[in-house]
């Protein structure tokens, strides 16, 4: 007997792009079109239901079983790394992490610089990697006016037209990596639940293996 799955998906963009490549996938979602105020969706044949969260709180789900599968941006996975297995890049949502500033933003100068940003983990390893001692300063609204009002010399940020940046007069001095939407599972439901490797198997004969650039 086939036991339910549970997927805990990312509300909003995530979710729309989710939900038309599950379909593509051959995936019935009818049951989801009259979304309402509800956060929990259940197929009509029980086989599998929706979590619909916080991005953030994806991996959460996941790492304690109560989601199976967790579809979350790259950039979650790298700020919360642990508790989970990545399986799959869907090619969904694609922007990059990126290290921007003012102008006169002096990138090579040696003071230590004071970086503001909402993804402490991924600018904490940018900065080691390079060499680099920085303060970071944490900030949970947008930051693209921090390097305007002195509160930091730069900011690291998830950019993807950057028309943002150029509206607040900053621009990108340099690219960190790529963020697209990834399948995420749990360690015990895939061991566990062979229909969740059959779901897994099924996305990825849509998706390949084949990572979609960044343009």
């Amino acid at each position: 007997m086939k036991k339910q799955m549970t997927i805990a998906l990312t509300k909003g963009r995530i979710e729309k792009d989710t939900v038309k490549l599950l379909e593509k996938a051959g995936f019935d979602l009818t049951f989801m079109a009259q979304k309402g105020r509800n956060l929990i969706f259940e197929s009509p044949d029980k086989s599998f239901r929706f979590l619909l969260v916080k991005a953030p709180d994806v991996t959460t789900y996941v790492r304690h079983g109560v989601a199976d599968l967790g579809i979350v941006g790259k950039d979650v996975l790298m700020e919360h790394p642990s508790g989970y297995l990545e399986m799959l890049d869907l090619n969904l949502g694609l922007c990059k992490f990126s290290l921007a500033s003012t102008e006169d933003y002096q990138p090579k100068d040696h003071k230590r610089k004071r970086i503001a940003t909402k993804y402490p983990t991924v600018t904490k390893e940018f900065f080691n990697k390079k060499g680099e001692d920085v303060e970071i300063i944490s900030i949970q609204g947008s930051v693209e006016i921090a390097p305007v009002i002195g509160l930091a010399d730069a900011i690291v940020d998830i950019v993807e037209t950057g028309n943002t940046l150029v509206a607040n007069g900053l621009k990108v001095y340099e690219d960190i990596c790529r963020i697209s939407t990834r399948l995420i599972v749990n360690k015990a439901a895939l061991k566990n639940k062979p229909e969740v490797m059959s779901f897994i198997q099924k996305l990825e004969s849509i998706v390949g293996n084949e990572e979609v650039p960044f343009q």
